[in-house]
């Protein structure tokens, strides 16, 4: 229940071939989103806005821990993949095992790529795919104050463990 959004990249690919063509802009992120936390609901506000249809790419349990370190993640795939498929702003959620999003993109091809702040356009995972196709990609401002290590390290620290 409630992982209706959910779905794996070939059906993914479908939805979003027809809703480009019926003239709709389809805009893509991905990341852990481990603890979600306002700072997230900031950025995924704004990158929903840049278009019509919000795909967010999870990392997989897996891959977070390769990224991130052995503690992570906190929650488990399924469970971030319900959290973010009830945001109304979240179109469909899709998740990947490799440590970057790089064949979800070059599948999916959206029509804009966003990533977070700590992101220079250059650097962007999936850019010259993108802009190859005729896209954009944009880098968003964090908002100041908002870290799911900051939180995970708050957390430990107020039960006396780092």
């Amino acid at each position: 229940m409630g992982l209706e959004k959910l779905k794996q990249l070939a059906e993914l690919q479908q939805i979003v071939r027809r809703e480009q063509a019926h003239g709709r802009r389809v805009v893509f992120t991905n990341g852990c989103f481990d603890l979600l936390h306002a700072g997230h609901i900031h950025y995924l506000r704004e990158a929903a806005a840049q278009g019509d249809i919000l795909i967010i790419a999870l990392n997989s349990d897996d891959s977070v821990r390769r990224l991130k370190g052995a503690a992570r993640p906190i929650q488990p795939e399924e469970e971030r993949a319900e959290i973010l498929c009830a945001l109304a702003m979240v179109d469909y959620v899709t998740i990947f095992a490799e440590d970057t999003p790089q064949a979800v993109i070059r599948t999916l091809l959206p029509d804009v790529l966003v990533k977070g702040g700590d992101w220079t356009p250059d650097n962007i995972v999936g850019r010259q795919e993108v802009e190859a196709a005729g896209g954009r990609v944009l880098s968003l401002p964090f908002t100041p104050g908002y870290s799911t290590t900051g939180l995970i390290d708050k957390i430990r620290s107020a039960f006396g463990r780092r």
